[in-house]
């Protein structure tokens, strides 16, 4: 697995990852995007931006960068500083595919990106991924997967995803939903020739919500390392957006809102991986912050009070407008 490699750090850093999805493409629904990009957002400048990040994330202990063929040009960045940085050899390249970018480079499409599961979109980004990352890729996702999807219960699907992990590629998958934990035990069930096909999920987990807790338990226990996605829900959980008693707890701790909220996350005994999706060095470095800040049993209390239902989360999170 190559997250044992993570499993041996030393660096308090080390189980913060980097996430691209709000730097490999102009839109995303994230908070205050036009505070943290510049107003051009043209190519270069968000492959410039991409690798200011991934620089100081690696300088500063971050091990593990997550890509998807629908962040835009993600993987076309990474690969690009990954070719650049032949000394980051100890990092964990993970991507995602089901999902097909349709944006063209606008903030202002109509749909910035397509779903679709079919074992025909797989071999075509998996090419593609391929063809950008090669043998640094260490772990494939399915992307947003929900009970419903047919990725759960194509078994030549399962066939294929289960030949590229004997290949070396790790294969997992992420999911979104309401009803994340109903995706995830479907999961567990999964296998080919008697052997588990996933080896990692990626979900929402957040101070807001927290409905796949005990789902994301159980795939710990049972040999699945978890990647924590959206800790921050899409800003609501940072700087001023954060509700009071966030913002009072990172004042106690002369700290920002984001450090508090990936803590949080960070806290919890299942948490193989969090996500920073830092937009700015400067997000990144109080992101970073999370790692040594002390939530005590009082302060969690308080935390848990902000727990949302799911359904209303999900319905809010649907309402964020591309920017």
């Amino acid at each position: 697995m190559p997250f044992a490699r993570l499993a041996t750090a030393t660096t308090p850093t080390a189980h913060i990852g980097l996430g691209l999805a709000a730097v490999g493409r102009p839109g995303y629904i994230n908070l205050h995007r036009d505070r943290d990009l510049p107003d051009d957002r043209s190519v270069e400048a968000m492959r410039a931006r991409t690798h200011e990040l991934l620089d100081a994330a690696y300088a500063q202990g971050v091990r593990y960068f997550d890509a998807a063929r629908s962040y835009g040009r993600s993987e076309e960045f990474l690969a690009d500083w990954l070719t650049a940085h032949p000394e980051a050899d100890d990092v964990v390249i993970g991507s995602k595919w089901g999902y097909t970018y349709t944006a063209a480079w606008s903030v202002e499409a109509e749909a910035h990106e397509v779903k679709d599961h079919s074992l025909a979109t797989f071999l075509r980004q998996r090419a593609e991924t391929d063809a950008l990352l090669g043998d640094r890729l260490d772990l494939y996702q399915i992307h947003s997967v929900t009970a419903d999807s047919p990725a759960l219960t194509d078994k030549e699907l399962h066939e294929r995803l289960a030949a590229l992990a004997a290949e070396g590629v790790s294969v997992g998958l992420s999911t979104s939903g309401p009803a994340q934990a109903d995706a995830i035990r479907a999961a567990l069930t999964v296998t080919v020739d008697g052997e588990p096909l996933f080896r990692t999920v990626q979900a929402t987990y957040n101070a807001l919500e927290t409905s796949a807790g005990t789902a994301l338990a159980e795939a710990h226990a049972a040999g699945l390392t978890v990647i924590v996605k959206e800790a921050m829900a899409n800003g609501r959980l940072a700087g001023t957006d954060a509700p009071a008693v966030v913002q009072e707890i990172a004042a106690d701790a002369g700290l920002g809102s984001d450090a508090v909220a990936l803590a949080l996350v960070l806290h919890q005994p299942w948490a193989g991986v969090v996500l920073s999706g830092a937009a700015t060095v400067g997000q990144l470095a109080e992101n970073l912050h999370a790692a040594v800040v002390d939530l005590d049993e009082e302060r969690r209390a308080r935390l848990d009070a902000l727990v949302e239902e799911p359904e209303a989360y999900w319905r809010h999170r649907a309402g964020l407008r591309w920017s």
